[in-house]
């Protein structure tokens, strides 16, 4: 009995060490020429939505397309668009672990990547919106407590905190690891870095059990602030009296739509992921095609809200809620409906309905389908019941080059902050792989 337990140890301590050496491998390495240009282009990006927001801010929101009766646009689209892609973390990493499904394990520690570089954008849409940040201080300085807007803030910041503990408490074991590994390959800061942040580590069990517990109770809390933090998203629009706002379902629809979109750019990214770092063997075709079961699961989910919602709002035929829904179905925002549903529904259904030969693919198919066709869902929510708050009222609004501009230099700094996370941090939980065996 003896010798097949040392032989097990054995055979299994190769295996971890292969896992370590190219997780970490990338890590040594100086950026390639690619990789700087890469982030040099998303850098410029980035910088041109920061000169596009400073010329806002001299001139004021005339620049943008907003005006009477549509407040709100573009910006706020974004803000719903990353607080949803926020969601790939806490979905995949937090809900997961407490059913136990172990195949998220390869994924865990890009998700929770993607909810941290995600956040610091959706908040500062908000700001951008306002036209002048100090009046964020007016929420704090003058809180109303009946205001969903002050719900929404307190919700979102104790997201922001604890979705960064929980990236913290996961991140402390590889970090340990880093610091063992890598000292002869890095920079002096690096060292000093993994060697302060690891908080001594040194993987006994009262460490493994005391980081076990303090996990499952992140995993609990971000359970309930993951279903708030959208709940409450959606509550500033339902708890108006607006049309296409105030229903009750709007709430339950703005989370399933994020966990759709969530899973959707983890999918995406996890295909560049795999055949960059050479992941193939940690993260499989069977990991892969339980992410696209469950993907398609909640492709299903947003499909059967869809439609509630619309057969709801034919079947009441009041005036003013007709005229929102007519003026997607065929008026002027026909475009932003129709391509949310193919893009949220019709393309990524039919992509993984049935097991495909190439997973790769469908997966970056249907990332890129699901992204885009939540961003168009959001418009499709935001802009056309604030075009039309009354029946006998109809506005107008198309986004500005300034909005534009602000929104691709979000989208490039998202990514860059990301790309930068992978430059300094290992893109696979080392320690939860080999926890649930490969």
């Amino acid at each position: 009995m003896s010798q097949i337990i040392m032989d097990a140890s054995v055979m299994e301590k190769p295996e971890r060490s292969k896992l370590e050496h190219t997780v970490l491998k990338p890590l040594e390495r100086l950026p390639t020429k690619g990789q700087n240009v890469l982030l040099a282009f998303l850098a410029l990006v980035f910088l041109i939505g920061l000169g596009a927001w400073a010329r806002q801010l001299a001139l004021g929101l005339a620049v943008t397309g907003l005006g009477v009766p549509v407040f709100w646009g573009v910006y706020i689209v974004n803000f719903i668009f990353f607080i949803g892609i926020s969601h790939a973390g806490t979905l995949l990493s937090a809900i997961l672990r407490i059913v136990k499904a172990d195949w998220r394990a390869p994924f865990t520690r890009l998700a929770e990547m993607i909810t941290i570089t995600s956040i610091p954008f959706a908040a500062t849409c908000v700001i951008v919106d306002m036209g002048r940040p100090e009046r964020f201080l007016n929420v704090i300085l003058y809180p109303h407590f009946t205001s969903p807007i002050l719900w929404d803030v307190c919700c979102i910041t104790t997201y922001i905190i604890t979705s960064s503990l929980y990236f913290y408490t996961a991140l402390i074991p590889d970090l340990a690891l880093c610091r063992d590994r890598l000292e002869p390959h890095i920079s002096s800061w690096r060292k000093e870095f993994y060697q302060l942040s690891s908080l001594g580590w040194t993987g006994t069990d009262v460490q493994k059990r005391v980081h076990h517990n303090i996990m499952t109770i992140l995993s609990i809390v971000l359970l309930a602030l993951v279903i708030s933090v959208h709940t409450n998203v959606g509550f500033v629009f339902g708890m108006t009296i607006k049309p296409g706002w105030h229903t009750a379902v709007i709430g339950p629809y703005f989370v399933i739509g994020a966990a759709l979109q969530g899973l959707g750019i983890l999918g995406l990214i996890a295909i560049f992921v795999r055949w960059f770092f050479r992941l193939h063997t940690w993260i499989t075709e069977k990991h892969l095609d339980s992410l696209r079961q469950f993907t398609l699961a909640l492709t299903c989910f947003w499909g059967y809200f869809t439609g509630v919602e619309i057969l709801t709002t034919f079947y009441g035929h009041a005036p003013a809620e007709m005229q929102v829904l007519w003026s997607k179905i065929s008026g002027p925002f026909w475009w932003s409906f129709w391509g949310m549903i193919l893009g949220c529904f019709v393309i990524p259904f039919f992509l993984m309905a049935f097991r495909p030969v190439r997973l790769s693919r469908v997966l970056v198919l249907s990332g890129l389908s699901i992204n885009i066709g939540m961003w168009l869902e959001r418009y499709t929510i935001v802009v056309p019941s604030g075009a039309n708050p009354l029946a006998y009222f109809v506005g107008h609004y198309f986004p500005s080059l300034t909005e534009w501009a602000i929104t691709a230099g979000w989208v490039a700094g998202f990514f860059m902050l990301l790309l930068l996370f992978m430059r300094i941090f290992p893109v696979v939980t080392v320690w939860e792989v080999e926890e649930v065996g490969h």
